[in-house]
């Protein structure tokens, strides 16, 4: 069964219905391209019988884009015989494009990457109006470039400054969106009004030809040699430089191939556009992005680390304790999934002003557009302030996000598991303390467990769900639908003090706050966590978390320690933190001072006290930046190797996914365990060696890190 339907009607109109065997959704895979090849070569037969083409799909969307799994095992070697390939399906497109006769895509579903580029080929583009469709070319997020002509046909189309968005930064919009950029043509209400806008079109239009195939054709906007135009693009690699810091490859070779393909005509610049794409494919960071965002992503939302046989359940009423900005933001991100959410706090006044956080996020939605007022009424209806502990009764799950002590939360959880459902569950959004030791507190700890949001929760996607002991598998299981059913990416970790995210997110402040300590600059330690990929440098999130509260952490967890019968190992860290906050009252951002300054009118900067403080001249001028980079993230696969020895972490995909999402790991490196895999792990294992004889023991590879090195085994 061919993957492409070919219907030529009795009124000579050819309909092309893409429906690939098997597949909920259609791919550019050998199946398709095969199909694709033997469609042309019936369309050239039956051309004097053929007035006009329709493309549509029979799936739910229209078309998904490239076969990521295909794409994925094409290695260096291969690059040869892929451009050939990739040729070979873009002249069956250029194809059809360039018969003379109308071809319209009547686009019913989503049309991504692959997708949006046969739409694109087309000459007339009618989508159905559902908010839900989305139409872009994301290969960017996975460090690919659109290599089926996304970057030639879109430029031409609307423009090169217009089409950067789309190209670079993976834009993706909805039908109204795009036929305000000009993306498409035609907006129809109902899939029969599609076909028949499709079919007046061809009607109208008996003969058809793109834009840049017709003599005289200029770009929108202006050619790369319009005066213009050139000034942009003189400045565009720069400003490309400092949004990806060298770190990406893609969105570079988008710019190249997008600006050089438009100085040529449309074929040369299409195969300009295949040796970029290659060199993409066959490159690492690809294979990094796309391993972890693609396939190690959809083994986790599929549940791979939820447990079997436990029926599915759905949250209906979820109570919260605490209104802080924590608890604020997990009573929005749960009332805006249609869940009943009781927010308690200390005070009806206090809990009014987590309510208002919910109401000032939806105000701006509402001003945008995005959503009515009688929509963001409905949400606010779902969220119950109080102070009465009576109003849990019936809650199927309450969440504690009370402030990080031990004793408080033992008191909350008390007073608020009695008044669950029969089979509710009881969860702590601690962030560091052991739920095991939170669970003691328990009349059922079996059905206590943790769930770690990361702030603001209305922005960070990751859950960390933390087992304890006693935790059963039926809670686990439970939990991991709230988390699913709120629209959050869960990772399943089991116990220890910091769980997985919060210890290696701790190696990464406490690390560059060391080298602030040995007398680096300051500077030099943010540029270092930006260039190596990091969302922000390990001083200015510092600031953000607070040195008080990182201090309170460490004081909670040496007590606990000590109170345990272990001994504490003071980080190098700890003396600046504490120099910061008990002698210069420097305690961060919500203070209005701490490694940086924050004036009222302007942009945060660099505390200068800090270079009389602690920067010493000789080495802060004489330091390598890779040392700085590989510090940085060293020291963070490191102890994320640690977890997985000690069972804290159960998979690599936790691992990997965890990372970037919990704490900003340098995304191009696909997470700090695929970050040692590409690295080599036997050539980790070495430079790790070379770090703890520069830096201290923290540094030594762990005991699985030297077996997976002595066996020359990725971790998997």
């Amino acid at each position: 069964m061919s993957a492409i339907r070919y219907d030529l009607g009795s009124d000579q109109i050819l309909t092309l219905t893409i429906d690939m065997p098997g597949q909920s959704a259609n791919t550019m895979n050998a199946a398709f391209r095969e199909a694709l090849t033997d469609t042309a070569a019936k369309v050239k037969a039956d051309l004097d019988k053929i007035r006009g083409i329709v493309i549509t799909s029979a799936k739910k969307t229209f078309f998904a884009g490239g076969d990521l799994t295909e794409l994925h095992k094409v290695t260096r070697e291969d690059a040869q015989t892929f451009e050939d390939m990739v040729n070979g399906l873009k002249a069956d497109m250029r194809f059809l494009e360039t018969i003379g006769k109308p071809v319209v895509a009547a686009i019913n579903g989503s049309a991504l990457g692959g997708g949006l580029e046969i739409a694109l080929a087309c000459h007339h583009r009618v989508v159905l109006n559902d908010e839900s469709i989305q139409l872009g070319l994301p290969e960017v997020t996975l460090g690919l470039l659109p290599g089926g002509g996304g970057t030639q046909r879109l430029p031409r189309m609307i423009g090169l400054e217009a089409a950067f968005p789309y190209l670079m930064e993976g834009k993706k919009v909805n039908p109204n969106a795009a036929l305000k950029a000009g993306i498409v043509n035609e907006l129809a209400e109902s899939p029969d009004e599609m076909m028949a806008m499709a079919r007046s079109f061809i009607e109208a239009n008996p003969t058809c030809q793109q834009p840049w195939d017709q003599k005289g054709f200029k770009f929108p906007g202006g050619a790369p040699h319009h005066p213009a135009m050139a000034q942009k693009l003189a400045i565009a690699p720069a400003m490309l430089k400092q949004k990806t810091r060298g770190c990406y490859p893609a969105p570079e070779r988008i710019l190249s191939a997008a600006v050089e393909g438009a100085q040529v005509d449309f074929d040369n610049g299409s195969l300009i556009e295949t040796r970029y794409f290659a060199e993409l494919v066959i490159g690492q960071v690809a294979k990094n992005m796309t391993g972890t965002f693609w396939f190690q992503l959809n083994a986790i939302k599929a549940g791979g680390s939820r447990p079997e046989g436990v029926a599915r359940e759905t949250f209906r009423k979820v109570g919260v304790l605490g209104a802080g900005m924590m608890g604020a933001g997990i009573a929005y991100s749960t009332a805006t999934r249609g869940i009943e959410v009781v927010l308690k706090d200390v005070s009806v006044e206090n809990a009014e002003k987590g309510k208002r956080y919910s109401e000032t996020l939806l105000a701006k939605k509402v001003s945008r557009g995005r959503m009515t007022e009688e929509q963001k009424a409905d949400i606010l209806s779902r969220i119950t302030p109080t102070d009465s502990a009576g109003n849990l009764d019936g809650c199927d799950l309450v969440i504690e996000a009370v402030f990080e002590d031990s004793d408080l939360k033992a008191t909350v959880t008390r007073e608020a598991e009695p008044k669950l459902a029969p089979n509710g569950i009881f969860a702590s959004n601690t962030s560091t303390i052991p739920i095991t030791q939170l669970a003691e507190a328990s009349a059922r700890p079996d059905h206590f467990i943790g769930l770690h949001f990361f702030s603001p929760v209305d922005k960070m996607q990751l859950v960390e769900i933390i087992v304890g002991e006693k935790t059963s598998d039926d809670t686990l299981a439970r939990a991991f639908d709230y988390v699913q059913q709120i629209g959050k990416i869960p990772i399943v970790v089991n116990d220890s003090r910091g769980f997985f995210t919060s210890r290696v997110f701790g190696t990464f402040v406490n690390e560059g706050i060391s080298m602030l300590g040995e007398g680096i600059h300051p500077a030099s330690i943010e540029n270092a966590g930006l260039l190596a990929g990091m969302p922000v440098g390990p001083l200015a999130i510092s600031d953000e978390v607070s040195m008080t509260l990182m201090q309170h952490i460490r004081d909670q967890s040496k007590k606990d320690t000590e109170a345990a019968g272990g001994t504490w190992h003071p980080h190098p860290a700890e003396a600046v933190i504490d120099q910061m906050v008990n002698e210069q009252g420097r305690k961060g951002k919500a203070a209005g001072a701490g490694f940086y300054d924050y004036p009222e009118n302007g942009k945060k900067h660099l505390w200068p006290e800090l270079e009389r403080l602690y920067v010493d001249t000789d080495k802060a001028s004489s330091v390598a930046l890779q040392d700085l980079k590989d510090r940085i993230l060293f020291i963070q696969a490191i102890e994320t190797v640690r977890c997985l020895e000690e069972g804290v972490l159960r998979t690599v995909e936790d691992a990997n996914i965890g990372s970037i999402f919990g704490i900003g790991y340098a995304p191009w490196t696909g997470g700090a365990i695929q970050f040692i895999n590409q690295y080599g792990v036997r050539a980790f294992t070495e430079r790790a060696r070379e770090l703890a004889q520069q830096h201290g023991d923290r540094f030594a590879p762990p005991r699985l890190l030297l077996e997976k090195a002595e066996a020359n085994a990725l971790f998997s």
